[in-house]
């Protein structure tokens, strides 16, 4: 990782000895992408992360988060003086770092690979999973990261789900990255048809904080949550519902919160994957790809079904279930012999998952957190699966699954750092990783989906 840049930062800098500050910028040699959407440069010594880059790039950096005390800087390019043959006119001006810059402002958030070639974009995310696994696992394992969808549809579309900020103006926006800076925007191509067709940059929003859409993939009626401001009245709450299109449910909802009101048709919406019907409640977790829940559901149940572990009378457990897609699946392999513990943190998800199973008497769905649902009962497993958020599941889970005494586990992460860490447990329990498969089912974001069948060695 070499640099050939300025002998010292140059920019907006009045401090004593140019002492670095947000808005200097500097020429840096680009090298390896690293976990979390950006790339490493270093600078006289000092390493700078930076965002919109390909590594091998010379470019200009503008330093958007700097100290001389802090260990590392942040930083956007603002030129690329010598660019990789992987780079490809961005799809999207808010997003587009160099254009944004020459506009004077940072770009919007979650498209932040969307100048490079979604080829190249899955040969990265496969780099950071590697080196994940290898530092926090300690495997040497190259994996493929599977692309997921039409092969003509260049990675945008595929979104259900969005969620938006509100500029202070009352816009519909999206903040800069890392940034309490709000932009306005006037379409997603991330997003489904369905939710640009809402044309929610039309509505004035005023008096609403964050918006959340969904648009389930079967056409089904689609939802938009309003978190409202403090003091936003009830008639200002239904002049924006009246601006929306007739045959959308609209609710109101507190961030973080677990109640959702109604304001007009439905609090849910309905999913489907894999020949079942999911009812989801307001930010309940549902797969945001619109080819996810088949792709995932298809990896697990081939990875369990085909080794043997998933059979007819099988005792098996689906352990941070949302609203029961996997749940669905394993009952209807294992039958009204066998059973399924069905586990989830959040009530509201909890009692979805309890609509969408409710003719299946071979599943106990119990709303709590999972260690200490499985403290309470104890009992031993054919198999499981383990679907946890982005955080992992950590040791103590780690360890209680493991002396539950499953045959195999079925571990679908959406992090590749707290996945390689909690297979580092595993291993160290005397586990080992039997197969990987990984999954671009966030094109041009930094993202990407894994299912590991985990084994144990002896």
């Amino acid at each position: 990782m070499t640099s050939h840049s300025n002998s010292a930062l140059t920019g907006h800098s009045d401090t004593p000895g140019n002492q670095a500050v947000e808005g200097n910028e500097a020429v840096v040699t680009v090298g390896p992408i690293a976990h979390g959407g950006h790339f490493v440069a270093r600078h006289e010594g000092r390493v700078i992360f930076v965002r919109h880059a390909i590594p091998g790039e010379k470019v200009r950096i503008r330093l958007t988060d700097a100290g001389e005390s802090s260990r590392f800087w942040r930083a956007d390019v603002v030129e690329v003086l010598e660019p990789s043959p992987d780079r490809v006119p961005h799809f999207w001006k808010p997003a587009d770092a160099l254009a944004s810059w020459k506009r004077g402002t940072p770009p919007v958030g979650g498209a932040e690979l969307g100048h490079i070639s979604l080829a190249r974009q899955r040969e990265l995310k496969a780099d950071v999973l590697a080196e994940q696994l290898k530092r926090l696992a300690g495997l040497d394992l190259a994996t493929e990261v599977e692309a997921v969808g039409a092969s003509d549809d260049g990675g945008l579309g595929w979104r259900t789900r969005a969620s938006f900020a509100v500029t202070p103006n009352g816009r519909l926006g999206m903040h800069a990255h890392r940034s309490d800076v709000v932009l306005p925007i006037k379409e997603m191509p991330l997003a489904l048809q369905g939710i640009n067709d809402l044309r929610l940059w039309d509505v004035d929003l005023s008096g609403i904080t964050r918006v959340e859409v969904a648009v389930p993939s079967n056409g089904s009626r689609p939802l938009v949550l309003l978190a409202p401001e403090e003091g936003t009245s009830p008639k200002r709450l239904h002049s924006i519902v009246s601006q929306l299109p007739h045959d959308v449910s609209v609710a109101a909802f507190a961030p973080g919160k677990a109640e959702v009101r109604q304001l007009r048709g439905r609090t849910w919406v309905q999913e489907s994957a894999a020949g079942h019907e999911y009812r989801v409640t307001g930010e309940g977790f549902w797969q945001i790809h619109k080819e996810a829940p088949d792709t995932l559901a298809g990896a697990v149940t081939h990875y369990l079904s085909g080794g043997g572990y998933l059979h007819p009378g099988a005792a098996v457990a689906d352990l941070y279930a949302g609203a029961g897609l996997f749940t669905a699946l394993l009952a209807d392999v294992v039958g009204v012999t066998g059973t399924v513990l069905s586990v989830e943190g959040s009530p509201g998800t909890s009692r979805d998952a309890r609509k969408n199973l409710h003719g299946a008497p071979q599943v106990e769905i119990i709303q709590g957190r999972v260690e200490r649902v499985l403290h309470q009962r104890a009992r031993s497993f054919d198999s499981l699966v383990l679907d946890p958020p982005r955080a992992g599941a950590g040791k103590a889970v780690v360890k209680q699954l493991m002396a539950t005494g499953p045959r195999a586990i079925a571990y679908v992460s959406c992090d590749p750092a707290s996945f390689a860490r909690d297979l580092g447990y595993f291993h160290q329990g005397g586990w080992r990783l039997e197969s990987l498969r990984a999954f671009d089912l966030y094109p041009h974001t930094h993202h990407l989906e894994t299912v590991g069948l985990l084994i144990p060695a002896a």
